[in-house]
C-alpha cells in the first residue's frame, strides 16, 4: 500500500515540479519498493510453507525490509528534500537487496539438497 500511495503521490503531485531526472530516480525508487515487498511477501509464505527454514527466511525478510527503507527509502527523501548526498545511501541499500536475494537463494539451494 505504502509503495502504490508513492507512486502515486509522485505521478500525481511530483511530476508537475520535480525535473525529468529526479521523477526518473523517483519512479526507480516506487519500482524497487514494489518489487522487493513482493520478494518480502514470497518470503513470508515460503517461511509458512517451510517452517524448518523459518529462521533463515525471516533473516532473508528483515534484509528486504532494510533494503527497501535503505535504498527506495533515501531516494524518495534525496528527491523531495533536495538533498543529493542521501543518494549515496541507495548502493547501501542495493547491496542488501543483491545480499537478501543470494540469501533466499541459499536457503532453497540447501533446502534441495536436503
Amino acid at each position: 500500500a505504502v509503495g502504490v500511495l508513492l507512486g502515486a503521490f509522485g505521478g500525481h503531485l511530483l511530476r508537475p515540479v520535480l525535473p525529468l531526472q529526479a521523477m526518473t530516480i523517483f519512479d526507480t525508487a516506487v519500482r524497487y519498493h514494489l518489487l522487493h515487498t513482493l520478494a518480502l511477501f514470497g518470503t513470508a509464505v515460503a517461511a509458512k510453507v517451510y517452517p524448518a527454514h523459518a529462521v533463515a527466511l525471516g533473516r532473508v525478510a528483515a534484509g528486504f525490509a532494510l533494503g527497501i527503507v535503505l535504498f527506495s527509502g533515501s531516494l524518495y527523501l534525496m528527491v523531495t528534500t533536495d538533498r543529493l548526498w542521501l543518494g549515496a545511501v541507495a548502493p547501501v541499500g542495493g547491496v542488501v537487496l543483491v545480499l537478501s536475494w543470494a540469501g533466499l537463494a541459499l536457503v532453497f539451494l540447501r533446502r534441495g539438497a536436503e
